[in-house]
């Protein structure tokens, strides 16, 4: 008989799983993947060889710890171990990553299906609404941005991921503007918020050269990582939700 303390983790496996391959979208992502992981072992000085790094971010930036540089000769079973382990990181990113994705278009078409089914609102007569429609749109504004931002907040997984992301934006922000010399302190940041941070770091490069106003640029840094990491973090926190929901039993 199963035990009190049995994990709940293969249902929530088998959740990510369905996330990942059970829309076009998800099933899309994971093909575009499979081609630049490819290309990237069969032609390693091509161009093309880190767009695997980039389509799995922002968690196959952890490789970087690795002692391992892909481009580099294997040699050995130390380097062979580091490949072999580098290939499944970026399988397991892919494959969170496709769930992520998944998430978000099953809760797009949860939405639109549920407006759908949604009855047309009782049009009223102009004298009849005049003085019961108390509704205040600019009130429910910030509601809805609530909402929006809640699965950032709600669960483990993506207050964790934001706790990394301060961390990291707050060791950049002392390097630029209390050390003397900074040197590559923004690549903790830009790697944690990935990919939508390399449109932050394009924004803010060209500010920098602008010696008026170079102090500038860090602060336009800053703030796109943080609404980069935020960004990551309502889709993690889909995320989440989708998988600690629970699979509906069949009546006995």
């Amino acid at each position: 008989m199963p035990t009190a303390s049995h994990p709940r983790r293969v249902p929530r496996l088998r959740r990510l799983l369905a996330l990942a391959s059970g829309n076009w979208v998800a099933r899309g992502y994971l093909a575009v993947f499979a081609v630049s992981f490819t290309v990237m072992f069969l032609f390693p000085e091509s161009a093309f060889a880190g767009s695997s790094l980039l389509l799995t971010a922002p968690l196959s930036f952890l490789c970087v710890f690795l002692p391992l540089d892909p481009g580099a000769e294997v040699d050995g079973a130390a380097d062979v171990t580091a490949v072999a382990v580098f290939a499944v990181w970026l399988m397991l990113c892919a494959l969170v990553n496709a769930a992520v994705l998944g998430a978000l278009a099953a809760r797009t078409a949860t939405a639109t299906s549920a407006d759908a089914r949604e009855p047309l609102p009782h049009v009223a007569d102009p004298a009849e609404r005049k003085g019961t429609d108390t509704t205040d749109p600019a009130a429910t504004r910030p509601q809805r941005v609530r909402a929006l931002l809640a699965p950032a907040v709600d669960n483990w997984l993506a207050r964790g991921y934001l706790a990394v992301v301060a961390v990291a934006l707050g060791f950049f922000l002392c390097a630029a503007f209390v050390l003397p010399d900074p040197g590559f302190a923004g690549i903790w940041p830009l790697m944690a918020t990935a990919p939508f941070s390399i449109l932050a770091m394009a924004v803010s490069s060209p500010v920098e050269y602008y010696s008026s106003i170079g102090w500038l640029s860090p602060l336009v840094f800053s703030i796109g990582v943080a609404l980069s990491g935020l960004v990551n973090a309502v889709l993690l926190g889909l995320l989440a939700r989708r998988l600690r929901a629970r699979e509906p039993r069949p009546a006995s």
